[in-house]
């Protein structure tokens, strides 16, 4: 196996719905991060209006603000993350920040799920949580039911956390999770705010969030293979017949993609 993906991690992913991967980024690269991002949440908040209320604390897609975050994306231990478990053509659904306000919760403090879809046997979103803060039961730490990924019913709170447990990932680790597994954003009683980001994953045929192509433009004539195939660059549809009919090496669809 390559990458930061041990056996372990594959089978607590595929069994119980998630798992810490630890040490896969540098503590002082996602100090950085964590530095660039606490910029982002306080521009978000500042120009906060009644219909972006509801993201409090969330910031959509930070790499068109700040193009540091693009190394998010394309970094090793992510992607090999997103291959391991959904194939080497997989995209990115959404990337969002995942912070917990320093004495207070948000919108991640109730019992959910990242992917609507269940397809027993088969994962179509993949979780991916850099933690930029050291996860703690006091600042917010995220709870997870254990196997409850191809359940058709949501849980009540009280079955939900009879059985739910914590992760505590360090400043560096990823949680992994299958995006089906339900969860819940903890409360931080702490004086500080705990940063986070999270990239959902999906199949490559799959539509994602965002038309990440159209949203960034030329700046994508720049990336590099791998970027430009997370982001969906390998997986567009022609809007013409003239781009239907495009010469192999130029065309927008790409071969064996899923």
């Amino acid at each position: 196996m390559t990458g930061p993906i041990t056996d372990a991690n594959r089978s607590e992913v595929l069994t119980r719905g998630f798992s810490v991967v630890s040490d896969a980024i540098d503590p002082a690269v996602a100090l950085d991060w964590r530095d660039r991002l606490v910029e982002q949440v306080a521009a978000a908040r500042t120009a906060m209006n009644e219909r972006t209320a509801i993201d409090d604390y969330m910031v959509h897609n930070p790499m068109l603000a700040d193009a540091t975050f693009y190394e998010v994306l394309e970094n090793p231990a992510v992607v090999a993350c997103l291959d391991e478990f959904l194939g080497d053509t997989s995209i990115v659904y959404a990337f969002t920040t995942s912070s917990m306000p320093a004495k207070g919760t948000n919108y991640s403090a109730r019992v959910h799920v990242d992917c609507p879809r269940v397809i027993p046997g088969y994962m179509t979103n993949l979780g991916v949580i850099i933690a930029l803060d050291d996860f703690t039961d006091e600042n917010g730490a995220t709870y997870f039911l254990p196997g409850s990924f191809e359940r058709l019913e949501a849980p009540t709170e009280s079955e939900f956390f009879a059985s739910a447990e914590r992760v505590h990932p360090r400043r560096g680790d990823l949680v992994v999770f299958n995006a089906r597994t339900f969860h819940y954003g903890g409360l931080n009683n702490t004086e500080i705010d705990r940063h986070a980001l999270t990239i959902n994953a999906c199949r490559s045929y799959m539509r994602q969030r965002f038309d990440y192509p159209r949203m960034i433009g030329d700046a994508a004539e720049t990336f590099s293979p791998t970027l430009r195939r997370v982001l969906g660059y390998d997986v567009r549809v022609p809007a013409s017949m003239d781009e239907y009919y495009l010469p192999e090496a130029q065309r927008l669809y790409k071969a064996n993609r899923g």
